[in-house]
């Protein structure tokens, strides 16, 4: 069997506010502690439900314009909120793809560094 164990997305140095704005204040997640080993490279890691997010530093920095991650959510209503607040941060939620997946609502953010992060939930049910 094989799963995804984390996603990594890259920030410039002194960037891990921006992530954290973004990642536990915009998405829910908590951030938890880097092993001891990897804690003087920066960066900052962000854990949820089922999902866990890395954002390392990267020198010279360029965002991911068209990679990146999507988080399910669990319907509509959940998405719109996260969505909203995202928004209300400051942060860039595009709409413009919405209904483009097949049984699926969906919404395209930009982290606060410029990452893209896909949002979608299902509109039926299993």
């Amino acid at each position: 069997m094989m799963r995804l164990h984390h996603v990594q997305l890259s920030c410039p140095e002194g960037g891990e506010d921006a992530a954290r704005r973004f990642w536990v204040e915009g998405l829910g997640l908590a951030e938890v502690a880097k092993p001891s080993a990897l804690v003087g490279r920066g960066g900052a890691w962000f854990r949820g439900e089922a999902v866990e997010v890395h954002v390392g530093v990267e020198e010279p920095f360029v965002p991911a314009r068209r990679a990146h991650p999507a988080l399910a959510l669990d319907d509509p209503e959940a998405l719109r909120r996260a969505a909203g607040r995202l928004q209300a941060l400051g942060f860039e939620v595009d709409w413009t793809e919405r209904t483009t997946f097949p049984g699926h609502e969906r919404c395209h953010a930009r982290d606060g560094h410029g990452n893209r992060v896909e949002l979608l939930a299902p509109t039926v049910g299993p």
